[in-house]
């Protein structure tokens, strides 16, 4: 069983940087991919950027291209999203779900997902 718990959000103003901590308890983290979600107000939630289980293969959405940098430390069982330049249509909630394998896009099926932390975007 693995729990994720998300950190870092906040308000912050357009142009600004936030850097978001996925952080999850079990031994076998090492063993998932993650991905970070994002769901704006009344939108569905839409991928962020992933990670393989070995840290060396990443995905990113097109509008996070350049922006968004994921990384993890599977000492710290922590998968972190470096946020900058940021937009106030990044507004949202923005969650991390973790599963086993890798497609190239994410893991093969989600198996656990954390609460959810809000990044807000002033203009």
């Amino acid at each position: 069983q693995v729990q994720l718990v998300e950190s870092g959000g906040g308000l912050v103003q357009a142009g600004g940087s936030l850097r978001l901590s996925c952080e999850a308890s079990g031994s076998t983290f090492s063993t998932y991919s993650v991905a970070w979600f994002r769901q704006p107000p009344g939108k569905e939630r839409e991928l962020v950027a992933a990670i393989s289980w070995t840290g060396t293969s990443a995905n990113y959405a097109d509008s996070m291209k350049g922006r968004v940098i994921i990384s993890r430390d599977n000492a710290k069982n922590t998968v972190y999203l470096q946020m900058n330049a940021l937009k106030p249509e990044d507004t949202a909630v923005y969650y991390c779900g973790a599963g086993v394998g890798w497609t190239g896009r994410g893991p093969v099926a989600y198996e656990y997902w954390g609460q959810g932390t809000q990044v807000t975007v002033s203009s």
